[in-house]
């Protein structure tokens, strides 16, 4: 529950400006001497209490907020933002952020009326007639009426036909993956992969055991034919493979690449694990491996871009024969999602908001593309006009860590592209995710961005 804050330390006289205060506040903040969550003094209040105008305590707030240390809330009032700091995050993770970043390292969707949903969905669940019973453990995998909503969803959404017994409710995609090829793949075992391709993927394949074998990239997809050389030089179990809106290339497949993939599998018996984490940004793709062949395709997603990152809300859809041993992974691992998150999920899906928001996604993604294009037009850009991420390859002669490290100074957060990369040498490259900074600001931050490449020395 919020709490409410004591007063900053701050001197009589003279009264503190708005960017005086606004550090005061960011310093405690950032001290932990005032906690995610709670809540400052009324505008009036914080005038008040340093002999300030109250437009100066509004000015401080507003500097709070553009540092990324507070949100307000109207009717509630202003809220110290529940953001981790760099140093939170594993330094290995593509992810880290920083509060008062800009953050292109990860797709975060963030938009106007998220809290509201949430409060609204609470509010719903609190008047509910059988409350202790989001405090009950599930079946492994989720309770099946979860898991059916689930799957009427995928049916109409992604032309996925499940059945409920090889659905399974999941921690987010990432968990997924890591399900998937634990239940189903042995240490030792060959995946074929994407020269360029999810860093997920590949540090739970590393983890697992797994041998990687990269598969070069054409400009419209992955190599087929020096697929199928690979899968007829080596016994190759599985495939993992993003069909639509590939990480971070942005390709989305033909229906002919993707009937060629399925063949090959099917000739050489290899398992498919399809990451859909991204597919709902296309709209008019063909349809997933998953619906080509379900008797050997594992299908992974989530809707961590869709709705929210924290949400932690994956699954998987496994072949028939593979449910019983997927399931007693889940069983072994994790058991379950916790029960308030699949009922919320679940309500989301079911009453049509996820279905909203993914339409509404895609106009936004295609706004975010079009800003990127601008302010990169002459460079070379790969990118998906529907997508929210771009593969930037950097002039022969720049280094992506120096870039990186830049960018980390004047605070822009980027990915660099050795983190995607499964061949031995990596190209010198950066992957920007478009969807953390606000719309009206990521032209603004992606012109820092062009600016700092183009003004490095070599």
């Amino acid at each position: 529950m919020a709490h409410q804050a004591s007063a900053s330390s701050a001197p009589e006289t003279p009264a503190p400006g708005a960017d005086t205060l606004a550090q005061l506040l960011a310093d405690d903040i950032r001290a932990g001497r005032l906690a995610p969550g709670t809540r400052l003094p009324t505008h009036r209040d914080l005038a008040a209490r340093h002999g300030i105008a109250v437009a100066t305590a509004t000015s401080a707030y507003a500097r709070l907020k553009a540092m990324g240390l507070a949100v307000g809330e109207i009717g509630r009032g202003t809220f110290v933002r529940d953001r981790p700091l760099r140093h939170e995050w594993d330094p290995a993770d593509e992810s880290r952020r920083n509060a008062g970043a800009a953050d292109l390292s990860f797709n975060h969707p963030d938009w106007p009326g998220q809290g509201e949903m949430l409060r609204d969905a609470l509010r719903h669940l609190a008047a509910g007639g059988d409350l202790a019973a989001l405090l009950h453990q599930q079946p492994p995998g989720g309770r099946r009426h979860d898991r059916a909503a689930l799957r009427d969803f995928l049916a109409r959404e992604r032309r996925i036909q499940a059945d409920v017994e090889s659905l399974f409710l999941v921690n987010g995609a990432q968990h997924g993956l890591d399900c998937v090829i634990g239940a189903l793949l042995a240490p030792g075992d060959a995946v074929a992969v994407d020269a360029l391709t999810y860093p997920g993927f590949k540090m739970a394949a590393e983890a697992r055991g797994l041998s990687l074998h990269p598969v070069p990239a054409r400009a419209d997809g992955p190599d087929l034919d020096a697929l199928d050389a690979l899968c007829r030089r080596h016994r190759i179990r599985a495939i993992y493979s993003m069909p639509t809106l590939h990480n971070p290339l942005g390709w989305i497949m033909t229906d002919a690449q993707r009937q060629r993939l399925v063949a090959l599998a099917r000739r050489h018996d290899s398992l498919i694990i399809e990451d859909g984490v991204y597919a709902h940004l296309a709209a008019n793709a063909p349809a997933p491996l998953a619906a080509l062949a379900p008797e050997r395709t594992a299908y992974v997603s989530s809707l961590s871009k869709s709705l929210a990152s924290g949400l932690r809300y994956g699954y998987v859809c496994v072949p028939p024969d593979a449910a019983g041993r997927v399931k007693a992974h889940i069983r072994a691992s994790h058991w379950s999602l916790p029960t308030l998150i699949t009922t919320l999920g679940t309500r989301w899906i079911a009453d049509g908001t996820l279905a909203r928001m993914e339409e509404r996604q895609r106009g936004d993604a295609r706004q975010r593309q079009h800003h990127a294009r601008q302010v990169f037009q002459g460079m070379d850009l790969v990118a998906h006009p529907e997508s929210l991420f771009l593969w930037l390859p950097l002039p022969q002669e720049l280094r992506m860590d120096r870039i990186a490290r830049a960018l980390a100074q004047r605070d822009i957060a980027v990915s660099k592209g050795e983190a995607y990369a499964t061949t031995r040498h990596a190209p010198h490259a950066l992957r920007l995710g478009l969807s953390s900074v606000p719309l009206d600001d990521l032209a603004g931050v992606l012109r820092v961005v062009r600016e700092t490449i183009e003004g490095f020395p070599p």
